[in-house]
């Protein structure tokens, strides 16, 4: 009774099982929590008891077990130990360990086993959470997109999938093989074993970028990171290792976007600035010379206008890849935007600067094969000279840059010296800067209009509106004068637009006062035209005047609406639709497509009065005006010519079929009062 009070005393279930009977002889009290019944219960119900109790598969497995090992030990007592899993009687599935004392008969057969069932469940559960971290660690490990490994003894005892890959290794040839020191550049050994030292014994780390050398013995950057650990007992360290290659081209590209011109990959204004501050201390330590050259491409535009930017852009490398062929590798070539170039020259005096210029001249003179085509470009050089032109950056830069204008105004495809009288035009531009920035503010733009007549009637059909610029300083200044000012400055499209409204105003007030009818021109710059919203802008200008779509003429030149012929033409077919009518400009100057021409909606075609100023004395002259006058019959367009100013000129246009003129031998432009004296005093056909 002793040892069976013992037994009950004990909260795990105690056992003796007659495998004979299927009954058990003995159960500690323990069993009636498990199974919900009374010990007698359980003991009667025995094996049929555990077969309902116990997880599917499990009873045969365990019997399965039993049966096997009683066969191998036949007549002796054997000690084994089975796991099964049982639902109690709240429903709660628990996981057990019996360890068994088994009798086996003389036949092999199990007889009896006296056992002690141990309820496992937190255990099990607890290693299955472990098992599931360890496989979610080992996941995020191998899923992870950077290299991580565990480090000890120098040595790698484990190394990610990432890691592998970055390095080309497969894990059989690094864990276990190979250490940090096997993947980077000799000459930074000693300090990663400084660092490995460190983290084994306990020390923090900090990441620190080193050279990698992958497999295949390429080279690349990495950046490392490294915290003490322990591996199986012993110091060992974790580290990560991050490729940098992408991070470091993109430092590299933001230097060269900071240092140099992201097309000709030249030196820009930034770069070229530190180093002439550099060459220029050296010149006054050594008492040298230093020579600027400013260069500028001339009628560059055109390129644009005709071909496009792209085209310009790929002439732009062909003329920065001559360029850098006169250099020496003490000099500098930089672009500082747009179609301007400048050459910095030290120790050079003022001849050897001539003699260079010279050269440049020289290598830009043979064609440029750029997009199919053979384009000539000229360049026009200005030059100053430290220290007598100047003896800082700016003032140099400044000065070459007026020589180089004065090397314009000369023909261009010239260079020129700086000289102190070059001051006097720069300033005579910034003046018109400050004063056409107050002018349109002020009023002080007018718009003085020229006649158009019909060649055969000499009537008057319409008028050409001309801006005039009334400085209260100057006097009236033409637009040859001030536009490319306005353009420079940002200002041409608020005095485009002010055109196109006084023009509109003036017409439908002329209507009012009871002239007849007539059409007005109105010139449209290039970035008038391409600016967003120019055909809002037009129908604006219609609907506060109140005049008729249909007495507007907007001239466009072939480079304006060749620049983008898609973009032109939808803006073009925009304005056709509104009513108003178009001309094209400066008619044969560029390099209009008479397929594209067919295509644009434009009614007038106007003659450049380049091909008319010499027409009495220039057979080619003659043939050009006759051949643009064909062109526009055969497409039903009428023909303008402008700059007509001697009887001569009007009897040719005549002869060849010209249908309108325009020019001094009729009128000059006229304020609004004038013009309406002229038109009362000459013949005059309004539009119907």
């Amino acid at each position: 009774m002793f040892y069976e009070a013992l037994l009950e005393s004990i909260a795990r279930v105690v056992y003796r099982l007659n495998f004979v009977t299927g009954r058990f002889e003995f159960i500690s009290e323990a069993a009636t929590e498990l199974f919900g019944l009374d010990v007698e219960s359980v003991c009667n119900a025995g094996l049929e008891l555990l077969g309902y109790h116990m997880l599917p598969g499990d009873l045969e497995a365990v019997m399965t077990r039993i049966s096997e090992v009683a066969a191998r030990r036949p007549g002796q007592r054997v000690s084994l130990a089975v796991n099964y899993r049982v639902r109690d009687a709240k429903g709660e599935v628990r996981h057990c360990h019996d360890t068994l004392a088994l009798e086996v008969g003389g036949d092999g057969k199990p007889l009896a086993a006296l056992g002690i069932s141990v309820d496992v469940s937190k255990r099990i559960a607890a290693e299955f959470a472990i098992r599931e971290k360890e496989a979610q660690f080992r996941s995020t490990m191998e899923a992870a997109q950077v290299g991580i490994f565990l480090l000890q003894d120098n040595i790698f005892r484990y190394v990610n999938p990432f890691l592998m890959a970055l390095f080309g290794y497969a894990e059989e040839e690094l864990v276990g093989r190979r250490g940090p020191l096997d993947l980077i550049v000799p000459e930074q050994h000693a300090m990663v074993r400084e660092k490995m030292r460190r983290r084994a014994a306990g020390e923090p780390g900090t990441s620190y970028e080193l050279t990698g050398v992958r497999k295949d013995g390429s080279r690349f950057p990495i950046i490392i990171l490294g915290s003490p650990a322990t591996y199986e007992g012993r110091p060992a360290s974790v580290g990560t290792v991050l490729d940098i290659s992408m991070q470091k081209e993109a430092e590299m590209r933001v230097r060269e976007l900071a240092d140099f011109d992201p097309l000709t990959g030249l030196p820009n204004r930034r770069l070229l600035r530190d180093r002439c501050t550099q060459l220029l201390a050296a010149a006054e330590r050594e008492g040298s010379e230093i020579a600027l050259i400013f260069i500028d491409l001339d009628h560059f535009k055109r390129v644009n206008d005709s071909l496009g930017h792209g085209a310009g852009d790929e002439l732009l490398c062909a003329v920065a890849q001559r360029l850098a062929t006169v250099v020496r590798k003490v000099d500098t070539l930089a672009r500082l935007g747009g179609d301007e170039f400048i050459m910095a020259l030290p120790g050079i005096q003022v001849a050897g600067a001539a003699e260079v210029a010279s050269r440049l001249i020289e290598i830009c003179a043979a064609p440029f094969s750029v997009g199919g085509h053979d384009l000539t470009i000229t360049p026009s050089l200005g030059i100053s000279v430290y220290p007598v032109d100047g003896k800082d950056f700016g003032v140099l830069l400044s000065n070459a840059d007026a020589a180089m204008y004065k090397a314009k105004e000369a023909g261009r495809n010239a260079f020129r010296f700086y000289s102190s009288e070059m001051n006097v035009v720069t300033l005579k531009h910034l003046l018109m800067e400050s004063g056409l920035r107050r002018g349109l503010g002020a009023g002080e733009f007018v718009l003085h209009y020229q006649p158009l007549v019909n060649i055969e009637s000499g009537a008057t059909i319409g008028v050409e509106a001309l801006i005039r610029w009334q400085n209260p300083d100057l006097g009236l200044i033409s637009p040859d004068q001030f536009i490319h000012v306005a353009e420079d400055i940002g200002l041409i499209n608020p005095i485009g637009e002010w055109v196109l409204r006084e023009a509109c105003r003036q017409i439908r007030a002329w209507q009012d006062d009871g002239l007849p009818p007539m059409i007005v021109a109105v010139n449209v710059s290039p970035l008038q035209f391409r600016q967003a919203g120019f055909v809002d802008t037009v129908a604006r200008a219609l609907a506060t005047s109140g005049l008729e779509a249909r007495f507007l003429e907007l001239e466009l030149t072939e480079g304006t609406v060749m620049d983008d012929v898609e973009l032109s033409l939808d803006a073009l077919s925009a304005l056709k639709r509104m009513g108003v009518e178009l001309a094209l400009d400066d008619f044969g100057t560029g390099y209009s497509s008479l397929a594209y021409l067919k295509r644009f909606p434009v009614g007038k075609l106007k003659i450049d009065r380049s091909f008319v100023r010499n027409l009495e004395v220039d057979a080619d002259e003659r043939a050009i005006a006759s051949t643009i006058v064909s062109i526009g019959r055969s497409l039903r367009l009428s023909v303008l010519a402008e700059g007509v100013e001697t009887k001569e000129q009007y009897a040719i246009l005549r002869d060849i079929g010209c249908e309108l003129v325009q020019g001094y031998l009729f009128s000059r432009p006229l304020p609004p009062e004038d013009l309406v004296r002229f038109l009362r005093k000459h013949p005059f056909v309004g539009k119907e």
